[in-house]
């Protein structure tokens, strides 16, 4: 259960659409204009800082519907602010029916500014 929700959603069925990517990768995608970017974090988190472009879906309100369509040939992305919450919001997806792939930063927001990644607020 634990690696169902938190992590390793890997293997068979849907479960094998959610990979867990680098903060690096993420900032290529963007830099490439390939990345839909997903912050799962609450309202008050994505306001004091978030990645330039990342739509705010809050894990505590999200549904599988809010999800914007990702153009063939782009990488929808979710974060949060360590890395947790965006695997719920995965395993919630998955278990919704969502048949992409879900790319899951590592580290979250904190991964993002350790390796220089710029936020706004």
């Amino acid at each position: 259960m634990f690696n169902r929700l938190f992590g390793a959603l890997s293997g068979s069925g849907n479960a094998g659409n959610v990979r867990m990517v680098s903060p690096a990768t993420v900032a290529e995608w963007i830099k490439d204009g390939v990345a839909v970017v997903v912050d799962v974090r609450e309202t008050n988190e994505y306001a004091a800082e978030h990645i330039k472009g990342a739509l705010n879906l809050p894990l505590s309100s999200f549904e599988i519907s809010q999800l914007p369509a990702v153009p063939e040939g782009q990488k929808l992305v979710f974060h949060c602010r360590s890395g947790q919450r965006c695997g719920m919001a995965a395993a919630k997806a998955v278990a919704s029916g969502y048949q992409g792939e879900i790319n899951r930063m590592e580290g979250g927001i904190m991964g993002w500014r350790a390796t220089g990644g710029a936020v706004v607020a």
